[in-house]
């Protein structure tokens, strides 16, 4: 199956936004010829421009790279606003919660809900441009009416994962200086409630000058504690406000949202987004890698608190003017035939979500498609990793009946969108790779001098011209920017962003994506640096030396592995226990290791630098097949290799 390639499906292609690879070819063309003109030209066809750019890229303070400069708009505008007049009456998000219930929220209801979530905002809480509110919410659309509430008043909103703990939380909100915590009493998860509002309550246990009030929403009206002067409840003060709400004009530069995504250094890096460039992008690859199109139903399964839930469930469908399914629950429950019922039931035409859920959605009901009516799917979509071939070929039989064709979708928290991806009408797909890079984006596999690798050899993948989506900055650290992203790749002479990621170029010019060179490892498509994990580790008194490395995983992709040395006495499970419920509680459920072992020393060079390359393959069960003499202690490997192999 490793050689077969997947032609696009003729009748779909049909009536592609791009129909062939001619088209593809063509467009590709265009951009090499003339790259501001291209991007030029999509900014004129898409944005609802209030005051025009006068210059489509400025380069002058590289790679601190500026997109149609002085040009003015607003994201709730782009989102909402212009589509009132021909779609008002057409969902734009389409909620159904972990129990069932269905709401339908129309572009009209969305933007009366949107104006009067910005109108408490300023007018209760004082929030205007340029200050940072921060979401730690479920996924319920009130999340998505604070996103753009924040958007339209040009507040940058900083979201928290839901599943990020309390510590990670506060971690955030301080770098952000949040003037505004919004969150939620709670929701539901298979079929029971849980809580938000006591994370929150911890974070902010001592308390943090920058936070003024805590905005809750009551979801599942739990009883959670309220503290009198800074918490307020949404449902009652929403009552009073007022459904019109003018947009704040914005520039094409001002950011419109923080991100923070780990890094390889210990201290979360808070991504920071732009107004124009971002949007543009988000509409047009749901328009070119989804092929969105009149009534279609589009349903991306990632959370809000990652940046797929921010492009492709709020900004880029609506900015699309199509239908945004969000989902509260989980797809496997109450049973493996959840995600496809709702399929069946909301006559969803793209799904796109991880290759982790499509594992186990395969384990736990590989014949549970064919029990519900799936032939309304056009589109599907991996995001997060590579798909392996085994799980792509049941997603492409079975969830799409041999006809959909499926986009596995190359991009990061820094890129904003897709970057390397099929087009569905026009890409002859081969499985688990991910092909070619979109028009416009200029993806290299090269050397970290510039040199391109040769046919079948693995390079760093860097995209080595500037593209609108792109990461402007780290916030409040310019110099960690340069260093995390343009400090280890140049291309004539000049730094590129570099993507952490490795790549291979096949004969046909296809790029299958290799995994991370650096320590980020991929959890279930959540990037975790190991330093994050390792500092939480050694809070733990009996550990004196911590290494954290990745291992592949049948359903995971990786798996955290976890070595200690530790001051006295052995590893026991009392002790991996510990250390598994500090990483809940620093930094979530999402890293648990799977594997904690003793081992005797690390491997180290002469200058004290830890070599994961060794660790890594020890976790692998892999040859070390490189030279180990420079090590400090060469011996120490096969005592790594004993100690993992009887633990």
């Amino acid at each position: 199956m490793h050689g077969e390639v997947f032609q696009p499906n003729k009748d779909f292609a049909k009536n592609a936004r791009v129909k062939s690879m001619d088209e593809y070819r063509a467009l590709v063309a265009e951009a090499d010829a003339d790259y501001e003109g291209f991007w030029a030209k999509r900014a004129d066809e898409k944005i609802a421009w209030i005051a025009p750019y006068t210059k489509v890229l400025d380069e002058s303070s590289a790679p601190f790279y500026k997109w149609f400069v002085d040009g003015k708009l607003n994201v709730s505008n782009q989102c909402i606003d212009r589509h009132l007049a021909d779609k008002g009456d057409k969902t734009a998000i389409l909620f159904e919660g972990d129990r069932g219930d269905v709401e339908k929220i129309t572009y009209n209801e969305l933007s009366q809900r949107v104006n009067k979530f910005a109108n408490l905002l300023k007018n209760r809480f004082g929030v205007t441009k340029g200050d940072r509110v921060v979401l730690y919410l479920p996924m319920i659309p009130e999340a998505a009416y604070a996103m753009l509430a924040c958007a339209r008043i040009g507040a940058i909103h900083s979201i928290v994962f839901g599943g990020f703990s309390s510590e990670a939380l506060r971690d955030r909100i301080e770098d952000a200086s949040a003037k505004l915590v919004i969150t939620a009493d709670g929701a539901y998860r298979k079929g029971k409630p849980y809580l938000l509002k006591p994370a929150v309550d911890k974070a902010l246990e001592n308390d943090i000058a920058c936070v003024e009030a805590v905005l809750v929403i009551q979801r599942n009206k739990e009883d959670v504690t309220w503290k009198e002067g800074r918490d307020y409840s949404y449902n009652e003060l929403i009552k009073d406000e007022s459904d019109v709400c003018d947009f704040e004009v914005m520039d094409s530069e001002d950011p419109l949202f923080l991100l923070y995504t780990s890094g390889s250094t210990g201290k979360p890096k808070g991504v920071q987004h732009s107004t124009a460039g971002y949007i543009l992008w988000a509409q047009m690859t749901m328009e070119w890698v989804f092929d969105v199109q009149g009534d279609d139903v589009f349903w991306c399964t990632a959370d809000i608190g990652w940046i797929t839930g921010h492009t492709y469930i709020v900004y880029g469908p609506l900015a699309a003017g199509t239908t945004t399914l969000m989902f509260e629950g989980v797809p496997t429950y109450p049973d493996a035939g959840r995600a496809w019922k709702m399929v069946q039931d909301h006559k969803v035409t793209q799904f796109y979500t991880a290759p982790t859920a499509i594992r186990v959605l395969h384990k736990m009901g590989e014949n549970e498609p064919e029990k519900y009516d799936l032939s309304s799917l056009k589109v599907l979509g991996t995001v997060g990793e590579p798909i392996d071939p085994p799980a792509w070929m049941w997603y492409h039989q079975v969830v799409g009946n041999g006809k959909c064709p499926i986009v596995d979708t190359w991009w990061q928290t820094e890129t904003g969108g897709h970057m390397i991806s099929p087009l569905p009408g026009a890409t002859p797909i081969k499985p688990a790779c991910a092909t070619f890079a979109l028009p416009g984006i200029i993806a290299e596999v090269i050397e970290s001098d510039g040199t391109p690798k040769k046919i079948g050899e693995t390079g760093l993948l860097c995209i080595t011209k500037p593209w609108p989506s792109m990461i402007r900055n780290i916030w409040g650290d310019s110099e960690r920017f340069k260093k995390a992203y343009f400090g280890d790749a140049k291309k004539d002479g000049k730094p590129v962003y570099f993507s952490g990621d490795g790549a291979v170029i096949d004969k046909d010019g296809y790029i299958t994506i290799t995994g991370r060179v650096d320590d980020v490892i991929n959890v279930s498509g959540h990037r975790m640096g190991t330093a994050e994990i390792e500092a939480a580790v050694k809070e733990d008194e009996h550990v004196a030396e911590v290494a954290v490395v990745g291992r592949p995983h049948d359903i995971k992709g990786e798996s955290i592995f976890i070595y200690i040395v530790m001051k006295e006495g052995k590893v026991n499970d009392d002790i991996k226990s510990h250390i598994n419920q500090v990483l809940s509680s620093e930094i979530g459920n999402i890293a648990k290791a799977d594997d904690i072992v003793a081992v005797p020393g690390l491997p180290k060079t002469r200058s004290g630098k830890i070599m994961r390359r060794i660790l890594r393959s020890i976790a692998k069960g892999e040859e070390i097949t490189q030279d180990i003499s420079t090590l400090e202690d060469p011996d120490v490997v096969s005592k790594i290799k004993e100690a993992v192999k009887n633990s």
